[in-house]
């Protein structure tokens, strides 16, 4: 089961409540084997069902994981229809469980052009699970962050054009409201696997004040002892948001 089960000495007023992850390096797990880089995909289901279950045990309340982006669609054919292959087994076999474990799915990403099938499912896992008050799993699939904020712009300037909206009122507030992720909080961590360490069109304005965290290790290696060790590096940071740390206070001197 994807059950909470926080471990005893969690800290959770100190945890991120969103964390965003870039799973890459399938690609290379497999080729390090010798084995076929669908293997490497097929073992990196496995690490994200690892990771879901390990964010919902730890008490992570937003978890979003950038599975396929809108630049992968370039990948040789006979790739992407695996990768296709993937998503709809994972919506099929693991959905239930996901619902039973008070998993909320949310689905980021243009749907526009998307095979029947799988729109279908996409729906399918966001209206089953829409009530759930657990972790929230926000998936990015056929997710560009310059398309998104792009879209964002072009309602505001629908809105201008018909009256509706004049420019001067446009702010970054107003513009966020048209994101995908409108009523989801911003990310407080994004983690990358595989030593790469770029953002790769992922949550460009959602990650403004994000603490960013890169791991040597392939994502089929990720498991939970990898995102503790994410979020202990995260604890450690001194988020200052653009201003300045408090100083710490002296101590007092003692008498006596």
């Amino acid at each position: 089961m994807f059950g909470r089960d926080l471990i005893e000495d969690a800290n959770v007023a100190t945890l991120p409540a969103h964390v965003a992850i870039i799973m890459d390096g399938n690609g290379r797990w497999a080729s390090k084997r010798l084995m076929p880089r669908f293997e490497g995909h097929r073992r990196g289901v496995e690490a994200l069902r690892r990771t879901v279950r390990a964010a919902s045990d730890i008490g992570i309340r937003y978890l979003t994981l950038y599975s396929f982006s809108s630049e992968n669609w370039s990948r040789p054919r006979l790739e992407v229809d695996y990768l296709m292959g993937l998503v709809k087994r994972f919506v099929r076999n693991d959905l239930a469980e996901l619902h039973a474990s008070n998993v909320r799915v949310r689905i980021i990403g243009e749907r526009d052009g998307l095979e029947g099938e799988l729109a279908d499912l996409l729906v399918d896992a966001e209206n089953l699970t829409a009530a759930n008050t657990g972790l929230t799993l926000i998936v990015a699939f056929n997710y560009g962050g310059r398309q998104e904020i792009a879209t964002a712009a072009r309602r505001l300037a629908e809105m201008v054009a018909a009256g509706t909206l004049k420019p001067e009122e446009i702010t970054p507030e107003l513009l966020a409201g048209k994101l995908h992720t409108v009523d989801i909080p911003d990310p407080d961590l994004v983690i990358r696997t595989s030593g790469e360490q770029r953002i790769s069109n992922f949550l460009l304005w959602q990650s403004a004040y994000a603490e960013f965290v890169f791991l040597p290790l392939l994502w089929p290696d990720f498991d939970r002892s990898a995102l503790e060790a994410a979020l202990a590096e995260f604890k450690a940071r001194d988020r200052r948001f653009g201003g300045v740390s408090e100083p710490t206070p002296p101590r007092q001197a003692t008498s006596g």
